[in-house]
């Protein structure tokens, strides 16, 4: 295969005949072969003998198919890469062979003419091309003119209008496969009834949901600690929230704790100088210092609700709270106990007076009280309160807040206060028309009534209520009830003390 055009080449005449010149003589200047390197061997053993150059330009090892293996034919774009390489090869052999070759123009047997300019440089025609990319990122190549040189410095530049149509067909846009056009992020599909599947409508995500690619199928959910924005195609973080010293209604409700603590203080250090007065003793000084002091830490408790929940202020909140009114309340009972029995005991041929004492105020004050420590007890024992983040009741925001831990005993120790609460407007209303001397029921009657209307609001006010807001809500109604106690039972006392000391007396008292 390989010998005889080789010496079909060295060669003149008909037959091939090695060594043999008949008329013109033809020099053979350089053979160029792109062989495979063992028929590339032979050639070279016969070139040598006539001294003649032999220029491989391309080597292509070519090998036997294995087993699992399939014979597949190049891509288009490897054989003209392949095509390409091997033309410029070529032509820069054809450059090294020899200087003659530097004229205008010169013809082989395989490709059409071949020009040089005036430096030798190859001049080669031009394919006048168009690429063609489609939607799937897919490209055609289409060739639609030439340009070509001829032997005078002119150049032939012609053009296919068959090529241009085609060109225009294949850059003409796709019509729309939908009726509509495409749901924005934000939104998704959803399929018109009786209609063709490329026809829907665009509907906008539900709360809490988003959409963050056009024509979305469905809306997915944000992440709990995130919530989607205004036109609900991303999901942007939650602001943690909880009722807080920096903002204005925790610092309103913090103020007014401090300023109603700093006046039971007052308060009590009024009774304390004035503990030997006839109003102080007739209305029983000590249980008064224990009401004034139950008053007081009743306000400061209000400082447990506000700030950061912790574990510590979870746990102190609702016990402290409910113990210290608690307290408050069964003074108040005692009290008003103290007042009809004083008042029972001045009959003639009663024996209520060995009843009277410190005794019975303090073993009421003790067991009304008790109960409700044992309560609390039980209740920290089995499911005590800690801190938690509710990320669901409010759709941008975290709240911080406590977790009751066991709701039933959260209320039921709320509902054993309004119990004595109840016990004791009762006391105090039946003993309202008691004489003079014993009008401190009347106070109480009024400032019970007060506490009760306050805390009986409390309850659908708080459970309709969420977040900060709901710790906003007890804190005021523990002020409020508070205040009303202070003002009811001592506003009076302190009026006669300091701006009519003539009704300060024993006689004046007794007179009544």
């Amino acid at each position: 295969m390989t010998t005889d055009p080789l010496l079909d080449l060295l060669s003149e005449g008909e037959a091939n005949v090695p060594n043999y010149r008949c008329g013109r003589q033809r020099n053979t200047v350089a053979v160029l072969e792109g062989a495979e390197t063992g028929i590339s061997i032979q050639i070279s053993t016969l070139l040598g003998i006539y001294k003649t150059p032999q220029d491989g330009f391309s080597v292509k090892v070519w090998r036997r198919c294995r087993q699992k293996e399939e014979l597949e034919a190049l891509r288009k774009g490897d054989i003209n890469r392949i095509l390409t390489l091997d033309s410029y090869l070529i032509y820069n052999t054809i450059w090294a062979l020899h200087s003659f070759l530097k004229s205008s123009q010169f013809h082989n047997n395989s490709i059409d003419d071949v020009y040089l300019d005036e430096r030798g440089d190859l001049t080669a025609d031009l394919d006048v091309v168009n690429w063609v990319i489609f939607p799937n990122k897919s490209v055609k190549k289409v060739k639609f003119g030439n340009l070509a040189k001829r032997v005078s410095q002119y150049f032939e530049f012609t053009v296919d209008q068959m090529s241009i149509t085609q060109m225009e067909m294949l850059n003409k846009s796709l019509p729309l496969s939908r009726c509509v056009e495409g749901c924005h992020p934000g939104f998704m599909k959803v399929a018109q009834e009786g209609k063709p599947i490329c026809c829907y409508d665009c509907l906008p995500c539900a709360e809490g949901t988003i959409s963050t690619v056009e024509d979305a199928e469905k809306c997915t959910k944000c992440p709990a600690d995130r919530f989607p924005n205004f036109i609900r195609d991303n999901c942007i973080p939650k602001i943690e929230t909880f009722l807080s010293y920096q903002e204005h209604l925790g610092i309103i409700l913090a103020t007014l704790a401090l300023l109603l603590s700093l006046v039971t203080v007052l308060a009590l250090g009024i009774f304390i100088k004035f503990q030997d007065t006839p109003i102080v003793k007739a209305n029983n000084r000590d249980l008064s210092y224990i009401l004034l002091t139950s008053l007081l830490l009743s306000f400061l408790t209000s400082f447990l609700f506000i700030g950061q929940p912790k574990t510590a202020t979870c746990l102190l909140r609702q016990t402290a709270f409910t113990n210290i009114f608690s307290v408050a309340i069964s003074t108040v009972l005692a009290k008003t106990v103290t007042v009809v029995l004083a008042f029972l005991a001045t009959k003639p041929g009663n024996n209520i007076q060995r009843w009277l004492g410190k005794t019975l105020a303090n073993s009421i004050i003790l067991s009304c009280s008790g109960i409700q420590v044992v309560l609390c007890s039980i209740w920290l024992g089995t499911s005590p309160p800690f801190p938690e983040s509710d990320m669901y009741s409010q759709s941008a925001e975290i709240i911080l807040q406590c977790n009751q831990g066991s709701v039933v005993m959260f209320y039921l120790a709320l509902g054993y206060m309004g119990f004595l609460a109840v016990i004791c407007f009762t006391v105090a209303f039946l003993a309202r028309n008691l004489p003079g001397a014993f009008n401190e029921a009347k106070l109480i009657t009024f400032s019970m009534l007060v506490f009760c209307s306050v805390w009986i609001s409390f309850l659908p006010t708080y459970l309709s209520t969420k977040g900060k807001n709901m710790v906003a809500v007890q804190i005021f109604s523990m002020l409020v009830s508070s205040t009303g106690l202070l003002c009811c039972i001592f506003t009076p006392k302190c009026y006669i003390i300091f701006l009519r000391p003539d009704l300060n007396t024993k006689e004046h008292l007794m007179s009544k």
